[in-house]
């Protein structure tokens, strides 16, 4: 995997929050993209996930700024240690590897992560209190093992992990600034059903967060409070794609168009909000001026204000013999074109501002996106 060095245009801010969505195998993009802004300084202050991304994002706030890259190499090396042979080169054939990759974790599971559960009839019959095909006891010993959770608690860094009520469907952020975060709360955030079992915590069971919003963009938005801040929101589905021509590219395409969660769409939402306080702001500093110094003008002025937001978004482009099975195929190969691609695209970025579009939200919302092309091999 590629080590990434970087310069530093970006302005700063008095937050620097890293967004992190779903995508199981795909998260070693994440884990390059923070192995890039690791050698600048632009630490997260707050690092918000979901799935994937809330397990990459315990590793990081779990640990020392100088410990950060290492455990997550050790993570991604362990899940992707079952596959671990050359590819062929051309892409039919990788294709062909990749699937084989992907039932192989499948059938037999994915090391320190998840294993086949032992069958059990109540399964399809009757009750079955684990409600899942497999067993991710290996996942709460790897996440012990590379996070230190009184770290997560000390609140040095912010935490915030999704999930979703398996009886009530209601969203939840387990928020270190709220809640004291154990490895349960990450699992949660991570147990995507029928694989995974759901996770109780305080007598409530919970299921995977990307069931209800793959990203956690719009919780950032929410509880950013009256900070300025810089959002680094790393998407791993892309929602824009070409048309699929077989049934293998069908099933891929639907599956980004669902996890692509609504990215865009919640930053178009914010600046909308945001336009309408700067309307109302205006409309009361036209008031005459005994009307504005009036106590209650003075204080909604203040609530309408709303600090700066620059959201930087990243988005995962796969690879022409990725399909459907991409987030489940954790082939040591695979797992390293995937660490490699954050590491760039992050160095990109941050090296070379060209690669940042202004989308044309204002009044203290702006959307850059990296635009580049998909991989071509």
């Amino acid at each position: 995997m590629q080590k990434a060095r970087a310069r530093e245009p970006i302005p700063k801010h008095r937050q620097t929050v890293l967004v992190l969505q779903g995508g199981g195998a795909l998260g070693a993009y994440q884990a390059g993209v923070y192995a890039a802004l690791a050698e600048t300084t632009y630490q997260p202050t707050w690092i918000a996930g979901v799935s994937i991304g809330a397990i990459n994002a315990a590793l990081i706030a779990g640990n020392r700024p100088e410990h950060r890259i290492d455990r997550l190499q050790q993570f991604w090396d362990r899940v992707s240690s079952g596959i671990n042979y050359p590819v062929p080169a051309l892409d039919a054939s990788r294709a062909a590897f990749n699937q084989f990759s992907a039932a192989y974790a499948a059938t037999v599971g994915v090391p320190g992560f998840f294993r086949v559960a032992p069958p059990s009839p109540g399964l399809f019959f009757g009750r079955d209190e684990r409600c899942a095909i497999y067993d991710t006891a290996p996942l709460r010993e790897t996440l012990t093992e590379l996070i230190d959770f009184d770290l997560i608690n000390s609140k040095a860094v912010r935490l915030s992990v999704g999930a979703v009520s398996v009886t009530s469907g209601n969203s939840i952020y387990f928020d270190n600034y709220e809640h004291t975060i154990g490895p349960e709360h990450i699992m949660a955030s991570g147990a995507l059903p029928p694989a995974f079992p759901p996770v109780t915590i305080d007598g409530e069971s919970y299921w995977d967060g990307g069931i209800v919003s793959n990203t956690p963009l719009q919780y950032v938005l929410d509880a950013r409070g009256k900070d300025d801040i810089l959002a680094l929101s790393v998407d791993l589905f892309s929602a824009r794609g070409d048309m699929p021509t077989d049934l293998a590219s069908v099933m891929a395409r639907q599956k980004d168009i669902q996890y692509s969660s609504r990215t865009r769409y919640n930053a178009d939402t914010a600046a909308k909000i945001q336009n309408t306080r700067q309307a109302a702001r205006d409309l009361l500093l036209a008031l005459p001026l005994r009307l504005r110094n009036a106590a209650g003008i003075a204080e909604l002025q203040q609530l309408l204000a709303t600090p700066k937001v620059d959201i930087v978004h990243l988005i995962y482009r796969q690879r022409a013999y990725e399909h459907g099975s991409k987030d489940f195929e954790f082939s040591r190969a695979s797992v390293n074109e995937h660490w490699d691609a954050g590491a760039r695209d992050m160095r990109d970025t941050l090296e070379h501002p060209h690669w940042l579009h202004k989308s044309g939200l204002d009044d203290g919302v702006t959307m850059y996106d990296l635009h580049r092309p998909p991989a071509t091999s």
